[in-house]
């Protein structure tokens, strides 16, 4: 064989074999749903990436394309916008990372990449997501959001920046100051889109555009799309291409139960949650920032670990208890809705609406939180007797059904199959495990002994079609019919009967 045979023969074995030196995690086994394993069968290998950038996604963890990236990468790779509907916890975020990075040229010292989210956590957990993906190509990531301070982002922006995440207001700060410099920007996302379009942001929204180069690409990611987004669309979006893989809202791995508690009850119930569920790690929301911090100084009193974040508390200790709540330090989350878009803790199996959300919208968020990536997870509600019309209208808007909850509930619905085994029940914590601005004077809570689990039964799937632009509280097509009246199933909703102390409250049909 001549030298250059040899030299050809052997740059291609080192070709064929460059994912040998890679190290991904450990490969997680548990079981997935349709939402992420209904693929065409396309391979990352297929997309016509960059080595660098296959080595980061593969060292990630990420296999093989879920369906948004599937559909959704291919057609940003040619520059074209997007307009993109998906579930909750279905890869969005990589779909937009991905081609994002590939369009990067990392020898022009210019922003070419802006990723724009509702939320600072959202934009720490965005950025880390482009670092761990970009890592190998040498890509220089940034993240900025308010509760900061200038200072640090002006030094930073006076460095090489390939690739933006932050959130609107302090974005278009530092490029009315002229600091941040977006004319060669190509590359505009908005993440969570119909947050980003409201009221709140629309007007910071219309301003950063100005400030964008005219023959940018424009891509918008959402679960749900209200019909403002048309109207964006149509000022903003040159023929946009529309993915819309929303056959059903809720996510089919997330179980779903209400419990009819009263209010007075509600803290005794979650204690029997916690003594009877298997819970990996749990977050529970509550409906303003007063009751987070009762209810999280109630759930320590109890034995329980237990983190808390909400609007308005300092930007250091929010951060703070994201990270330390995302590597498995504390068991549960009490939470406001500042955490109900976007932040994915794949350790999350249980989600406690502790106050029952008032809209659809933010129901399907919080309950997204549970069941990432096409795993399992359940979604348990506390209802008051006020909150009944809620249940009904949100279960109509969704197209699902929230079933009572059952004295034992199955753990084959919420729990990995090598963790079924396990006995249930939280462990009380000790003091020292709380972070400093969070510990309680705690006792420990007696532990429930492990229950015989029933015969699993499978959560109801919906098959219903959904359109792209819905209006705020407008009902799935699938349940407009009959000259519009949609159907719900029986329900009589009961009264103010109190419920058995000692065991999970359930309601009656």
């Amino acid at each position: 064989m001549s030298q250059t045979a040899r030299s050809s023969s052997t740059a291609s074995h080192s070709n064929d074999n460059w994912r040998a030196g890679l190290r991904p995690p450990p490969r997680d086994d548990r079981p997935q749903t349709e939402d992420v394993m209904a693929t065409k069968g396309i391979e990352f290998e297929d997309m016509y990436l960059r080595r660098e950038l296959l080595m980061g996604i593969f060292e990630a963890g990420f296999e093989r394309p879920s369906p948004i990236q599937e559909e959704a990468i291919p057609i940003a790779l040619t520059k074209r916008d997007i307009l993109a509907r998906a579930k909750n916890g279905t890869g969005k975020t990589a779909a937009f990372v991905i081609p994002s990075l590939q369009q990067v040229d990392v020898n022009k010292n210019k922003i070419q990449a802006l990723l724009l989210v509702p939320t600072r956590e959202l934009a720490l957990q965005t950025s880390q997501v482009c670092k761990i993906l970009g890592k190998h190509m040498g890509i220089q990531v940034m993240v900025t959001t308010g509760g900061t301070t200038l200072k640090d982002d002006i030094l930073r922006l006076s460095e090489t920046v390939h690739v933006l995440v932050g959130t609107p207001g302090r974005i278009l700060d530092l490029a009315g100051k002229n600091v941040a410099d977006l004319s060669e920007c190509p590359i505009f996302v908005m993440d969570e889109a119909d947050k980003l379009l409201s009221p709140e942001f629309s007007p910071v929204m219309e301003q950063l555009l100005s400030y964008l180069p005219k023959d940018r690409q424009v891509m918008l990611f959402s679960a749900t799309f209200p019909i403002i987004v048309k109207d964006f669309k149509d000022k903003h979006m040159n023929s946009p291409y529309e993915i819309n893989l929303m056959d059903e809202l809720t996510l089919r791995g997330v179980t779903q139960y209400y419990a009819f508690v009263e209010e007075r009850q509600k803290v005794h119930c979650l204690n029997t949650l916690f003594s009877k569920l298997q819970i990996n790690q749990s977050i529970i929301f509550c409906n303003s920032t007063n009751r987070v911090e009762l209810l999280a100084k109630k759930v320590t009193e109890l034995g329980y670990s237990c983190f808390y974040s909400h609007a308005k508390m300092l930007q250091s200790h929010r951060n703070r208890v994201f990270h330390d709540f995302r590597n498995g330090v504390c068991r549960n989350l009490v939470c406001s809705d500042l955490l109900t878009r976007g932040i994915d803790i794949q350790a999350v199996n249980v989600v406690i609406n502790f106050d029952f959300p008032k809209n659809s919208e933010t129901y399907l968020h919080r309950i997204g939180r549970s069941g990432r990536f096409g795993h399992l997870g359940l979604a348990i509600n506390l209802v008051t007797y006020e909150d009944r019309f809620n249940l009904y209208k949100i279960e109509q808007e969704l197209g699902t059904e929230i079933q009572p909850i059952p004295q034992i509930i199955d753990k084959g619905l919420y729990v990995a199959p090598s963790a079924v085994d396990e006995p249930a029940g939280q462990k009380p914590v000790r003091q020292s495990q709380l972070p400093e601005h969070q510990q309680q004077q705690q006792t420990p809570a007696p532990r429930a002994q492990p229950q015989p689990q029933p015969p699993r039964q499978a959560a109801p799937q919906q098959q219903q079609q959904q359109p792209v632009y819905q209006t705020n509280g407008q009902q799935p097509q699938a349940a407009r019919q009959n000259g519009g009246a949609a159907q719900a199933p029986p329900r009589q909703y009961p009264g103010s009967t109190p419920v058995n102390r000692g065991q999970v409250p359930v309601a009656q049909r």
